[in-house]
Parts: structure tokens; C-alpha cells; sequence
């Protein structure tokens, strides 16, 4: 089969479209045939070589797939060949065919295409993950959802416009909060409000902090989903509410901050840091079970939808990771398989 491959650290041109060994099941897991890959940013820290695969699983990137399936491994259940699914991954997604356990399969919603079904797997289990309550049927804990964001409540989303903020505040608004996004430009924030999120802030031009304070009368954030790190570590704090929830979800502003834990204590609040990538396949399985009981029928229901920004061949992943990079986009970007 062909897939991309990172010949080496570096920039896109690193990417090759090249001839790799078949993938075969494993005990437990299946073989998709894959029609296309949603583009993330763990893909490009990977491609630049500060980000790498867990040990034993496939070196290519790519973290979420649709397609149909071709094989079954020994073991699995409730699963048949031909059947269109999407799929969250630890890696190999920028691929012809890839093998993945079934437990992180779901099957492709109801009035969702094929190919837009790739761009739901790794948001929608990143955002519900981190932001919501409730169990997956496969285990029945809570213990991976930990924002427990409620009705009512205040969020604030950083990168609003990406593929993670695009799902973060649909999510948000299908359970009752309020939503609020820093973006950078005003074309971003337009698009974050036709979402439907409630407070607009450009980053570029304005103070989140004191913006967030003045749309909720001083209260601040009950939770804030932060993808920049240590370079907002201080400013999210001060723009938390009592009680408030800071997730860092990733590192875009650095890895290392200082923390007023004075202010902390005064607020009661809490700092949280999760990733998806490296978490054990069974809390997978129940993060994407948590998925399919809690956030499948929003989006067959048309409450949530997939935002893509634009599709790309496969074979142009350097292309894809240059437009993800430059911060062109809104929502997704996805490489469709040959």
C-alpha cells in the first residue's frame, strides 16, 4: 500500500507519498480501507519530530480516519466487512489502510459523508473528554471526562476557529452554556459565531481577560480549553470564575510557566493537562463508547456538525500541513485517500 511517511524531522517537504508493508489485524482489531484523514496539529509536531508515536504503533501520521472495512481479527464483535465507519487512531492515518483496535471504532453518523466523517473522531473525543460528563457504556466511569461542564456555566475556547474550537462550541452550546472564543482575525470570529458562540474576542487586538470580564459582570470562566500553555498559563487564571476548571490540552505557548497558586486558592479553582494520543486502549474504548452514546445523536440529529475546511489528495499531505500551520482554516482539513 502506499502512505506518508517522515523521512527525516523537518519541515513539509519531509512528507513522502511512498510504498509500505500491508497493515494485518491483530487480535481484536480491524482493517479500514481508508477514504480520508483529518489533518491535527499532534500531526505536524510529529512531522517536526517533537511528538512521537507511542512504542509499537504505527510511525505514520495521522490520528483519525473514515472508510469502509476490509478485514476482521480474531475476537471482534459487532463489527462486519464493508462496513463505512470512522475511526480514532494512535497513528497511520495517512494511509491507503490502517490497523485499528475496535474499540475506537464508530460507525459513520447518519447524514454525515464518508469522507467529513474523518474530521469527527479526534475532536469529538478530545472536547467530550475533557469538557463533559459522563461514562462510556464500556465502562460506566466518569473518570476520563473531567471539566464536567455544565448548563449554564461559561466557557472559554482558545482557537475557536479550529478543528477542536469548531466542535468545542457546538458541544457547548447542544448542553446549555455559554460559549465564549478567542480567535485571530474578525473573519474567524464570524464564523465562530454562526456556531454559535456568544462572546467574540480577537486575540490579536484585544485583552481576553479583560474582555471575558466584562461579558459576564466580573465572573470570569467556569472553564477554560486551552491549546497555548504556559504563554496563557497566568492570564487564564486571572480570567478563571471561582470555582473555575482550566483544561491545557496543548502546548502551542510554550511548556514551562509560573503559577500564582495564591490566586488559585483564592478562586478554588483547578489547573488540568490531558492528552488523547498515549491514554491506555481501554480508556479509548470508553472515551469513544462515551462518544458514540452522547454525541453520535447530537450530530444525527443536526445539532453538531463536522467542519471542514477543505479536502486534499493524500499524496499532498506537505500541502495540508502548510495551510494548518499558516492558520488559514477553520475547522478541519482532510486528505482523501486515492
Amino acid at each position: 500500500m502506499k502512505a506518508i511517511t517522515i523521512t527525516a524531522p523537518g519541515g513539509p517537504e519531509a512528507l513522502t507519498w511512498t510504498t509500505v508493508p500491508d497493515p494485518e489485524p491483530g487480535p481484536g482489531e480491524v482493517i479500514i480501507d481508508v477514504a480520508a484523514a483529518g489533518v491535527n496539529r499532534a500531526d505536524v509536531l510529529q512531522r517536526q519530530g517533537f511528538y512521537n508515536p507511542p512504542p509499537g504503533t504505527s510511525p505514520y501520521p495521522g490520528l483519525e480516519v473514515s472508510g469502509h472495512i476490509s478485514a476482521l481479527g480474531s475476537g471482534v464483535v459487532g463489527w462486519e466487512v464493508g462496513q463505512p465507519v470512522c475511526a480514532l487512531l494512535t497513528g497511520g492515518g495517512y494511509a491507503e489502510r490502517v490497523a485499528v483496535p475496535a474499540g475506537q471504532v464508530l460507525p459513520v453518523p447518519e447524514g454525515v459523508s464518508l469522507a467529513d466523517a474523518a474530521a469527527l473522531p479526534e475532536v469529538v473525543a478530545t472536547v467530550w473528554s475533557n469538557l463533559f460528563m459522563g461514562g462510556g457504556t464500556a465502562t460506566g466511569s466518569n473518570v476520563f471526562m473531567i471539566a464536567h461542564l455544565r448548563p449554564g456555566e461559561t466557557l472559554l475556547v482558545h482557537g475557536g476557529a479550529s478543528g477542536i474550537g469548531t466542535m468545542a462550541i457546538q458541544l457547548a452550546k447542544a448542553v446549555g452554556a455559554k460559549v465564549a472564543v478567542t480567535a485571530g482575525s474578525p473573519e474567524k470570529l464570524a464564523r465562530c459565531a454562526e456556531l454559535g458562540a456568544d462572546v467574540l474576542i480577537d486575540y490579536r487586538t484585544q485583552d481576553f481577560v479583560e474582555e471575558l470580564h466584562k461579558a459576564t459582570g466580573g465572573a470570569g470562566a467556569d472553564v477554560i480549553l486551552d491549546i497555548m500553555g504556559a504563554k496563557y498559563l497566568d492570564r487564564n487564571i486571572q480570567a478563571l470564575a471561582v470555582n473555575g476548571r482550566l483544561v491545557v490540552i496543548g502546548l502551542q505557548g510554550g511548556v514551562k510557566g509560573e503559577l500564582n497558586l495564591g490566586a488559585l486558592l483564592a478562586k478554588r479553582a483547578a489547573v488540568m493537562a490531558t492528552t488523547l494520543r498515549a491514554r491506555p486502549l481501554q480508556e479509548k474504548a470508553a472515551i469513544v463508547a462515551a462518544v458514540r452514546e452522547h454525541v453520535w445523536p447530537l450530530v444525527e440529529g443536526g445539532t453538531v456538525r463536522p467542519v471542514v475546511d477543505r479536502t486534499l489528495p493524500m499524496r499532498e499531505a506537505a500541502e495540508a500541513h502548510r495551510v494548518l500551520e499558516s492558520g488559514a482554516h477553520v475547522g478541519k482539513v482532510l486528505l482523501l485517500a486515492p
